[in-house]
Parts: structure tokens; C-alpha cells; sequence
């Protein structure tokens, strides 16, 4: 569409719009889920580049032949698209499935199998492998190659001016996103209040990333640690979502004021050098800002929560298929159940601020152990899994399907025992030192632990 036939932008009550065009009838509401991993070579556990040979491009070529259509940018093919579905490519080449959206777990589960199976297959093929965690155990962030997208190179310059480690977050993370939707305004601020107050905890069930080039690096979640050091900006915890008054307008004034990376026309780029969108809105710039960009923007802020025409839950680390099932079905049975949904805004209404910001600064290291005050990560977890297993099951009831509460047994097992994915890998890793195992070869005997853990879960 040229230019001038896009949707401008005149007015702050369109940005408003933008969101309420969001609300759905619950029967209409979707269960959509986000998951990234990281690719190697087996030879040399190195990190595979878009351009080289047997690399991403190579990767997605295959995958074409599976009726995945080519999206390309400057004659780069950088993801793909299938029946609502897409393959993008995080900056360090992290491959991510953004699921279509769907009306069960079990679809959820048999899509997310589906994708592993499909990628495993051809890296099998081309000597390659996958690993699923939250951070990436091997490599050092300056041996990552850099995915040839245009925003990341804007990103890119953009990221040291805010924290330390941003480029750490964009080529070395990978996560597991629940998107689901509202109803209304009023179901969007207790839906988004719920999830902002528990996704400390979600972080600590799903903890995964306690490596970094071989060993370990003293944390539990290592990407939620990198993501409170990337840019204050537009990511981290949301206080104002529990003031008197947010709603829908709220949120847009909170986009309004942080600065923007880039304002794409077609396939080229240009810089804002600073400008927020409002100052965009107000005319402070040669181009005048459409709904194109907006919903760029949009999609440019990483706080622990995200609203956009639904709701994005962003607090777990990259895992297993079940793992990845889990945490859609942790959030699905604590927000798609009325029962569970005025449950959980019974528990986090009397909670404060302080202490759960506090006891979600602690998450990172400490996972289902960290507390402050009133508030204790674990015994929370506890709390929310039998509140989401109730809900699925009369879920499961209303929609007339077989009880689909069975997808909460990764999180069952955790919240019982206690350990997280992130200290079973510890605990393995501890054995097998303790076993004498000869360990001068830290990348090989790294990449063999973590294949073995990621695999039996598989």
C-alpha cells in the first residue's frame, strides 16, 4: 500500500481504539504461544549464522518444503508463515514459532511438538541441534553472528545507551510467551493486574538458564536477571497497572512517552533519533506516524507484561514441549475460568507493591525460594497451580473437551518437590563432577549434560 494510503494518525482517541477493537466474546477467545531455541552445529557446539553453510537460510529453505511461505526482507528470507502461524528469527538467530491462535491446550501441545519434530529433523539432517533453554549455556556472546534484520540493527546501537546488557538479551535469551485475550476493559485490568503480580512466580517455576559458557553462572534465571539489565525504559515491572484509573488509555500514555527505534516505510528505515511517540504524534518529525507504526511501537516495549489487542504473559524461560504446554496452561487456567480468575484477584488484591517487587528482584537467583515480607515465591506457586488446575478442569467441562488439567504436570512436579528445571540441570551437573567425570572438555561436556536433559523431557 503506498504511503499516503495509509491509516494516519491524528488523534490520541485512535490509539485508545486500537486496544478496545481488542475485546472478544469468551467464545472467542484463543490460546496463542510463543517459543524460542537456540540452533548449534554438533561438531562444534558453535552457534549457527544465518549465511554459512547448513546455516539458518539453509534451514528455512527445508522448511519451505513443508508449505511454510517465505516472508523476506532485501532478498533475506527472515521467517515464514503457515495457517496463521509464523517462524521468525530472534537477533542471534534464536528460531521462534509464534503458534497460531487455538481453542485448546491440546492443540497447543500437538503444534509445539509438531514445530520440534519438524526443526529436529532437519537439523538431524544438517548436522545440527536444538537446545531449549533461557539463556544460551555455551557461547559467548561476542562468537553469536547477528541475524541480517534491519531493526536489529537499530536495536543494536540503541541498546547500550540504557543498560549493560542488552545485546546479551537480544542474541543469548529465549523464552516461552502466553498470549490470551479479554473480554472488555474491565477484563483486560484484572486479567493484566493478575498477571503482573504472579509473573515473578511463573519466572521461578520456569526457571531454566543457569549456565553461560560452560559453567555456571550463579542464577536460576539468568534471562530474567539479563532482561533487568536491558533498557528501564520499556522493560521490567509495571507499578502503574495497579493504580486507580489504568485502563486502556493508561497504557496508551504509557507507550506515548518511551522513545522509539526506528519509523519503517516499506524496507527502509529511519531514525527517530530519540523521539518518543508522542512527540511523533505532536508532528516533530518530517513523516506523519500511521497505524503502522503504532502497532510497531506496540510491539517494541518488553515489559514482564504486554498489552496489544490481547494480553502477552512473557515470564518464562525457553523449555520442553511439556514445559512449553505448562506455562499456556498455568496462565490459561488462571484466566480463562471465572471461578479462577476472581480467585487469583483475591489473592494478589492485598499484596504490597514493595514486597512484590522485592521478592521479584530475588527471583532471578533465588526462583520458587525467593521472599520479601508477606510474600514467598514458592508457596505462592502452590497457590496459583491449584487454583489453575481447577479452572481447567471446569474449563475442559464448558467447552465439552477431555480434562486438560494434565498439562499443568510439569508445574505440579515442581511446585511439590521444589526444584526447578534450573537446579535439575545443577544437581546433574554436580553429579556428574562428583562421578569424576574428566571435564577438561567443558563445551563438549556441557552440550552432552544439556542434550541429555533437554532430550528426556522431550
Amino acid at each position: 500500500m503506498p504511503e499516503t494510503e495509509k491509516p494516519e494518525i491524528t488523534q490520541k482517541s485512535q490509539l485508545i481504539d486500537y486496544f478496545e477493537l481488542g475485546c472478544k466474546s469468551p467464545g472467542e477467545w484463543s490460546i496463542g504461544t510463543e517459543h524460542e531455541k537456540f540452533l548449534f552445529h554438533k561438531k562444534t557446539a558453535a552457534r549457527v549464522g544465518y549465511f554459512e553453510e547448513n546455516g539458518i537460510r539453509t534451514i528455512f529453505n527445508h522448511l519451505q518444503q513443508n508449505a511454510w511461505q517465505p516472508v523476506a526482507e532485501k532478498k533475506n528470507v527472515v521467517g515464514l508463515k503457515k495457517n496463521g502461524a509464523s517462524i521468525t528469527l530472534e537477533p542471534g538467530g534464536q528460531v521462534e514459532l509464534s503458534g497460531s491462535k487455538l481453542r485448546t491446550l491440546q492443540e497447543t501441545f500437538l503444534e509445539t511438538q509438531q514445530h520440534y519434530y519438524e526443526l529436529e529433523e532437519i537439523c538431524e539432517r544438517l548436522n545440527l541441534f536444538s537446545l531449549s533453554l533461557g539463556v544460551d549455556p555455551l557461547s559467548a556472546r561476542s562468537n553469536v553472528p547477528w541475524i541480517p534484520k534491519t531493526r536489529y540493527r537499530y536495536m543494536k546501537e540503541y541498546m547500550p545507551q540504557k543498560g549493560k546488557l542488552g545485546h546479551e538479551m537480544m542474541q543469548n535469551t529465549a523464552s516461552v510467551q502466553v498470549n490470551l485475550d479479554f473480554s472488555s476493559e474491565q477484563d483486560m485490568i484484572k486479567k493484566i493486574r493478575i498477571a503482573q503480580a504472579l509473573q515473578p512466580v511463573a519466572t521461578a517455576i520456569f526457571a531454566n538458564s543457569p549456565f553461560s559458557q560452560g559453567k555456571p553462572n550463579g542464577f536460576l534465571s539468568y534471562r530474567a536477571h539479563v532482561w533487568d539489565d536491558t533498557d528501564p525504559d520499556r522493560c521490567g515491572f509495571l507499578p502503574f497497572v495497579f493504580d486507580e484509573g489504568f485502563g486502556f488509555e493508561y497504557w496508551v500514555d504509557y507507550l506515548l512517552d518511551v522513545p522509539m527505534y526506528f519509523i519503517q516505510r516499506g524496507e527502509n528505515y529511519h531514525s527517530p533519533s530519540g523521539m518518543t511517540f508522542r512527540d511523533f504524534l505532536q508532528g516533530k518529525y518530517t513523516l506523519k506516524p500511521t497505524l503502522e507504526d503504532w502497532d510497531t511501537h506496540v510491539a517494541t516495549v518488553f515489559p514482564d507484561i504486554r498489552l496489544k489487542q490481547f494480553i502477552e504473559m512473557r515470564g518464562a524461560d525457553a523449555g520442553s514441549v511439556p514445559h512449553v504446554t505448562a506455562v499456556s496452561a498455568l496462565w490459561t487456567g488462571l484466566l480463562y475460568d471465572a471461578e479462577s480468575l476472581e480467585e487469583s484477584y483475591e489473592l494478589i488484591s492485598t499484596w504490597n507493591i514493595n514486597e512484590l517487587k522485592e521478592m521479584r528482584s530475588r527471583v532471578p537467583k533465588d526462583g520458587l525460594n525467593a521472599a520479601s515480607g508477606n510474600l514467598h515465591a514458592g508457596k505462592i506457586a502452590k497457590q496459583i497451580c491449584r487454583i489453575a488446575e481447577n479452572g481447567l478442569k471446569r474449563r475442559s467441562e464448558l467447552l465439552g473437551i477431555g480434562d486438560e488439567s494434565h498439562f499443568l504436570e510439569p508445574v505440579r512436579k515442581i511446585t511439590t518437590t521444589g526444584v526447578t528445571p534450573a537446579e535439575m540441570l545443577l544437581q546433574l551437573h554436580e553429579k556428574k563432577l562428583s562421578a569424576g567425570l574428566d571435564v577438561s572438555g567443558w563445551e563438549k561436556y556441557q552440550l552432552q549434560m544439556l542434550t541429555d536433559k533437554t532430550n528426556n523431557n522431550r
